[in-house]
């Protein structure tokens, strides 16, 4: 179970001055791509989960990602999420020809996807997706996570920190902003399902 604080910002402004704000804590910054994937008949989708592939500073890595059952409350996010890494080639061909994906039968994570939704003759569809540039910096013992979400109808911009205690990071994180007169607001949904609505929150 993966739980993260996520917190949105209204706008470019609030993003770089938290970014400002944060640099001295500044630990890396990675460009990621994210390519979302369902079955023809909407298998995944209609059982609120979500199989992604992930590329990471143009290809240096990739990772498939299955997250399920997502929870958005009161600025706290919970979703089951399973992860493993793929070779960035073959995801790329993946993204091509989504019936690859399904071909990978040495994959622990294309067999549940086969198990538990029943994907198979139907096949996958690739749904397309999203580009994000995510500052990482380490502050107060915590991880804090800034995204650029780059969508086709426009920019979103959040802070998120995944922890094992995200009711003190919350007030930690709100702290943060308040002293500092940045706005923010409790984010509601998930990028994967403001990506699939075409409208930003």
């Amino acid at each position: 179970m993966e739980v993260e604080v996520k917190l949105r910002l209204p706008d470019a402004a609030a993003h770089q001055k938290v970014s400002d704000l944060l640099s001295p804590y500044h630990v890396r910054t990675h460009v990621q791509e994210n390519v979302f994937f369902d079955g023809a008949a909407a298998e995944l989708t209609s059982s609120r989960a979500a199989l992604r592939l992930r590329f990471y500073d143009l290809d240096s890595r990739a990772v498939l990602s299955l997250k399920a059952k997502p929870v958005i409350r009161n600025g706290v996010s919970r979703v089951e999420e399973d992860e493993e890494p793929i070779e960035p080639s073959v995801a790329r061909a993946c993204v091509a020809e989504p019936w690859r994906l399904l071909a990978m039968d040495a994959s622990r994570m294309v067999k549940r996807v086969r198990d538990e939704f029943g994907l198979g003759e139907g096949g996958l569809v690739c749904l397309g997706g999203f580009r994000n540039v995510r500052a990482v910096f380490e502050w107060n013992g915590l991880k804090l996570e800034l995204d650029e979400s780059r969508f086709d109808f426009g920019t979103s911009y959040e802070i998120e920190c995944e922890s094992s205690d995200p009711d003190g990071a919350k007030r930690l994180l709100e702290g943060l902003l308040k002293e500092n007169g940045i706005d923010f607001s409790y984010s509601e949904v998930s990028k994967f399902a403001t990506f699939r609505s075409r409208k930003l929150p």
